[in-house]
């Protein structure tokens, strides 16, 4: 009896169909692998800025009319920063818990951006010594820049046609030369974040009044 078998174009052709198969659900699956990672990482980027924001916020909202004392003995005001001065972003807050520890409930925090992250900085003393180190944390990463404006008086302000406050003329650093009397901290300011990402965000803080 004469066997039955697959001659060489049939093997041909169907080491073809199955490597054409192979390719599509290669392709599809590189796809779906592709997106949940890209998923993944936008998810990722959300929670980090969230959680930068709500350290913002929180900071903004405990804010205190407290000057420090820098590691050289100068006076600091309670709120500063901008090109100006010494850091993008510094200020004292309240509400720190010391967990009963011998310390001041009262924290300096500083936020700059450095090398493409934002970071957030805190002493454990509110009036350093030379010998004092920042704590640091890494909040965001892929960001261009921080920018920061300061309005001085409520008198001052303007709004444009859709009521939103018009910051183009604020001050951009809200700093006094070292050994002079700190300034009284403005009454509001103004938070420019950029992302490589999502661009410009932007968020307006009104601070609390001095008692």
């Amino acid at each position: 009896m004469r066997q039955a078998g697959f001659t060489l174009l049939e093997v041909l052709i169907a080491m073809a169909v199955t490597a054409f198969i192979a390719a599509v659900a290669y392709t599809g699956i590189a796809t779906v692998i592709g997106g949940a990672e890209q998923l993944r990482e936008v998810g990722e980027q959300t929670r980090d800025m969230n959680r930068a924001f709500a350290l913002l916020d929180r900071d903004m909202r405990q804010f205190v009319h407290r000057p420090v004392r820098d590691e050289f003995g100068f006076l600091q005001p309670a709120l500063m920063g901008g090109p100006l001065a010494p850091v993008t972003l510094a200020l004292t807050r309240d509400g720190w818990h010391n967990n009963g520890l011998p310390r001041s409930e009262l924290q300096r925090v500083h936020y700059y951006v450095e090398e493409g992250q934002l970071w957030r900085a805190y002493y454990t003393v509110l009036d350093r010594a030379v010998d004092s180190e920042p704590q640091k944390t890494v909040l965001l990463k892929g960001v261009e820049a921080l920018d920061v404006r300061f309005l001085q008086q409520l008198e001052v302000l303007s709004m444009d046609r859709n009521l939103v406050a018009d910051t183009r003329n604020w001050p951009t650093s809200w700093m006094t030369e070292p050994g002079a009397s700190p300034i009284a901290p403005p009454v509001a300011l103004e938070l420019r974040l950029t992302l490589q990402d999502l661009g410009e965000l932007r968020r307006l803080y009104v601070l609390p009044p001095a008692y």
